[in-house]
């Protein structure tokens, strides 16, 4: 009932409801990625308590990241069947009661249940694939920038989040660290039943920037086979393939490897957990301004170029990562360098998708290559995490993430220039 007369109210000034629904996204996806990163925190705290090995626990984590990709295709005809509000009010719930249930897991296969299942399907539902259904719904100009923003937000949940978990967990317990993400998680399900709508036809007005003769996009059918029919329709197309490798080496290189496991490695170095996780969160500022302005640049540049660029700076921090001098000081140019792109290589992505495959089919496709993405990083939240259990390190899968870096700057440069207009694989 706040959400009509609230963007009368704005209209008047000027002010379209467009960025209310963005800025309700931005919360939404935000307190997601907290929920996502905050067990990378509690690793050292559960295997002191509980005994459980580095490589167990990261086989739980593991799953949640797999599902948190797998889910998009999915999310997205969610999306259509039931509505973003009712799907995004559900999945914060969902996210909330996983968080809580984690607390009085006793056994590693009852936090496999909560943190691993619950938590990965909860955050798949508000994955990347909310923030590109908001913005091509409710933008016609200004996209680039929306996603750009949106994909920042993910980055914001470490600003927020993760240096007050670390202190909990040091000065309270591991068990108090849950409860301000389950706490936001409620407060976003109480902001999207207020003021998020499916539509912008819901409240009687036109996407932000769309003419007023412009034809109605006419929506694409609630089909739960859809994806698996563009999956197989896109999987001819070489460009989906380099798009699906370059992002399965986007998640092997950030969310899998570093927002899972950097705390333990600083803490290998002698790093107390709160500075690890204030050099985790000074990471979130420069990615939130490094995404942010990549999707300004993506409306501008050619988008291989800057995927190119972000994947080969990428690779070089990592590579250089087990030199660095492990103090907050000393961590700090790593932080800028590292933290500009951690997702900046969203924006550019989504736009090669709609260039290749159309509007129309971009979000489903889109799904599928950021399913890749997650895949990337169950695989280093996993082998990360065996590696230091065996050989006692993480030096070799920072240099195996490194280098897949620059083996995608290369690849990605494959991808065809000229944009299909028919939308077809």
């Amino acid at each position: 009932m706040l959400a009509r007369p609230l963007a009368a109210r704005l209209g008047r000034h000027g002010i379209h409801y467009a960025w209310i629904v963005a800025a309700v996204t931005f919360v939404a996806m935000l307190v997601t990625s907290a929920a996502l990163g905050l067990p990378g925190a509690l690793l050292q705290p559960l295997e002191r308590e509980f005994g459980w090995s580095t490589d167990a626990l990261s086989s739980v984590f593991a799953v949640r990241f797999a599902l948190f990709g797998l889910m998009g295709p999915f999310a997205a005809v969610f999306m259509l069947r039931f509505g973003l509000r009712r799907v995004v009010a559900f999945a914060a719930a969902l996210i909330g009661v996983a968080l809580l249930a984690g607390t009085h897991a006793g056994s590693l296969g009852q936090l496999f249940l909560v943190w691993g299942l619950m938590l990965g399907f909860g955050t798949g539902m508000t994955a990347m694939v909310l923030g590109a259904m908001v913005a091509n719904r409710w933008f016609t100009e200004r996209r680039g920038l929306v996603m750009g923003l949106l994909a920042g937000s993910s980055a914001t949940g470490q600003l927020v989040f993760l240096p007050l978990a670390a202190w909990l967990v040091e000065h309270v317990g591991w068990r108090t660290a849950v409860l301000p993400v389950c706490a936001a998680a409620l407060g976003v399900f109480a902001l999207v039943l207020l003021l998020l709508r499916d539509h912008p036809a819901d409240l009687g007005l036109r996407a932000y920037g769309e003419p007023a003769d412009a034809p109605p996009a006419p929506l694409p059918a609630a089909d739960f086979l859809a994806p698996f029919r563009t999956l197989a329709a896109v999987s001819r197309n070489r460009t989906f393939w380099i798009l699906a490798l370059t992002f399965f080496i986007c998640g092997l290189s950030t969310n899998g490897l570093v927002q899972t496991h950097f705390i333990s490695l600083c803490g290998d170095y002698g790093l107390g957990p709160v500075p690890a996780a204030s050099v985790l969160s000074m990471m979130g500022v420069f990615d939130l301004v490094g995404t942010t302005l990549s999707g300004w640049l993506s409306d501008r540049f050619d988008n291989r170029k800057l995927l190119a660029w972000y994947y080969g700076l990428r690779g070089l921090s990592l590579l250089w990562l087990p030199h660095a001098d492990f103090t907050l000081l000393g961590l700090s140019g790593f932080a800028m360098f590292y933290g500009l792109d951690w997702i900046a290589t969203v924006p550019p992505t989504v736009k090669l998708c709609a260039a290749e495959f159309g509007k129309e089919r971009a979000g489903v496709v889109f799904g599928w290559v950021f399913a890749a993405h997650q895949l990337g990083a169950a695989t280093a939240a996993y082998g990360a995490g065996l590696t230091r259990a065996v050989l006692f390190s993480y030096g070799p899968a920072l240099v195996v993430a490194g280098a897949a870096c620059l083996i995608a700057a290369g690849a990605v440069m494959r991808v065809r220039l000229v944009p299909r207009l028919d939308g077809k694989a």
